[in-house]
């Protein structure tokens, strides 16, 4: 009895060690699936010795190598660009074609004409904006265009009192509605009393994370007539759509953005949009051939953002890019260059200087005589003076259509952060326009950002704001102490951290919490995380009755 006792025990001694092994590798796989990235895990990105002899130790920190090869822990600003350097020509013509059949299928004289029953079941989204900040308020226009595209519905531009914004400068498309019309057609069609469809606008604001259904919530399957997606002064708003947790979003919103983790290859969107949207008054377009007495149109844009600041820094470094930029055009005769910034007389300061190896071009509005201030209540505030600048608020888009203009390349300096709103939408206007049905010479457009060193003491942790371009690589992988740099930057600015050598700065990753989101140091997340999130949040709908 004893042996078999013993023989027993020994038995389920081990059994029980098998259980807790089973147990423990378990435990252990799932910690390890399960953990958040560590921003202070090196990144399995290698470098060749060659690589290494031609960088140099005080512009690059975190840099650890040894003698067979160096592990990087961050990038230069060029080092970043790389991914931007590659031609978009070819994504670019595929939303062209996919922007130019919505609204030939969803274009205002199609959809009027449409039979009642028909017209009453059609959906629209409305963009509307102030007239504000140029750059944050096309960026209103242009994503409810994109969200048009997105959802297969018509575009509504709305007016204010009658108006559109800054009507004296640009004029739209006839592509779009007005909300005006809408109501119109809706009585004529008998939308209520006929079919019992009331004309109601569904609101979802971008800025409230608690209540936008941005990610959580099918945009397609919404019934609401008219959808209005408020507060996207940025390229991000529209993109968050490729996060969404359900497939049929996130498929209509990747098939107009592309993949946000392939930054090789993405289409200039908002520059497409831009192209088929707007255009120059008869005034600023008569200001814009006076701006170019004539001449062909530039080949180079510099947009200057100063903030009524002279930094001979910025400009020196802005220098060395228009100079790389020529290089890299090979072109037979002297470049044109055009110079924009909200300082007009940094301008006349660096025109002479830059004479010396390109032809200069910049709107010298005392000089001109046209007025084209028009009706329009759009003047320089004392309080916006250090962000618009002093000249009169008419002048910007002269500058804005003027510099789109620009046949090969657009580069984006400034005092404190590059890549605003105003300078993504030069570039994205003159990428399109550059790219021409007939040829490829659009393929060769490229959009550059020029950084003093000053700028890059603590990498690019200053740039921040979603509005501007680099901002999604602001975080630890940016190196410290760069010189300065002249970098291919992302003609479609990236709204999310996919990417190589991408990473957000801690404001945003608490930022993105309010939205479900729990970014890791290197801007991952788990997707099973915002499923859930999203599963025990209660849906937010506002809707606005207007009929």
């Amino acid at each position: 009895m004893r042996i078999q006792l013993g023989s027993r025990r020994r038995r389920l001694s081990l059994h029980r060690a098998l259980v807790a092994t089973a147990i423990f590798t378990v435990i252990g796989l799932l910690v390890l699936t399960l953990r958040s990235v560590d921003p202070s895990t090196h990144l399995p990105i290698t470098t060749s010795d060659s690589e290494n002899r031609d960088a140099n130790p005080a512009d690059i920190t975190n840099l650890r190598s040894d003698s067979a090869q160096s592990l990087k822990t961050c990038a230069t600003v060029e080092e970043m660009g790389e991914a931007f350097s590659r031609e978009f020509s070819e994504e670019s013509y595929r939303v062209r074609n996919i922007i130019q059949n919505h609204f030939a299928i969803n274009g205002a004289s199609r959809v009027r004409a449409l039979p009642p029953e028909e017209f009453c079941r059609h959906g629209f989204v409305l963009g509307k904006a102030s007239e504000a900040g140029f750059g944050n308020e096309m960026y209103k226009i242009l994503t409810a265009a994109a969200l048009s595209v997105m959802l297969n519905r018509s575009l509504i531009i709305g007016q204010t009192r009658g108006r559109y914004p800054f009507e004296d400068f640009i004029s739209y498309s006839n592509i779009s509605f007005t909300l005006k019309e809408i109501k119109h057609l809706w009585r004529q069609n008998g939308c209520l009393t006929k079919y019992g469809r009331h004309l109601v606008i569904r609101i979802d604001d971008f800025q409230k994370p608690a209540r936008t259904n941005v990610l959580c919530s099918n945009w397609r399957v919404w019934e609401q007539p008219i959808i209005w997606f408020q507060n996207t002064t940025d390229a991000v708003a529209a993109q968050f759509f490729l996060k969404n947790v359900h497939d049929e979003m996130r498929i209509a919103a990747s098939n107009l953005f592309g993949k946000p983790d392939d930054l090789h290859h993405r289409p200039n969107v908002f520059g497409e949009l831009m192209r088929l949207l707007i255009s120059p008054s008869e005034n600023i377009q008569h200001a814009v051939n006076w701006a170019l007495s004539g001449g062909a149109d530039p080949d180079i844009a510099l947009h200057m953002r100063m903030l009524m600041n002279r930094s001979v820094r910025a400009v020196q470094a802005a220098f060395s890019c228009i100079r790389k930029s020529v290089e890299n055009l090979k072109l037979t005769s002297k470049p044109r260059v055009v110079l924009v910034s909200d300082n007009p007389s940094l301008v006349k300061d660096i025109a002479p200087d830059l004479n010396q190896f390109a032809e200069v071009l910049h709107f010298d509005f005392k000089s001109f005589k046209g007025n084209i201030s028009g009706n329009s209540h759009v003047h320089t505030l004392n309080f916006r003076t250090k962000d618009w600048g002093t000249a009169p608020r008419w002048v910007a888009f002269v500058d804005f259509f003027l510099a789109s203009r620009a046949k090969h390349a657009v580069v984006s300096g400034a005092h404190r952060r590059v890549g605003t709103t105003f300078a993504q939408l030069v570039a994205a206007l003159a990428a399109a326009n550059s790219l021409d049905d007939r040829s490829s010479a659009g393929s060769n457009f490229t959009f550059l950002s020029s950084f003093q060193s000053n700028l890059l003491a603590e990498g690019l942790k200053n740039q921040i704001g979603w509005g501007h371009v680099w901002n999604r690589f602001a975080g630890t992988l940016s190196c410290h102490n760069q010189s300065k740099q002249c970098a291919h930057t992302p003609i479609l600015p990236p709204a999310w951290w996919d990417g190589l050598w991408q990473s957000p700065i801690p404001r945003d990753v608490h930022r993105m919490e309010a939205y479900g989101i729990r970014l890791s140091g290197f801007g991952t997340f788990d997707d099973n995380q915002l499923h859930s999130f999203c599963s025990s949040r209660k849906q937010f709908v506002l809707t606005v009755p207007l009929i």
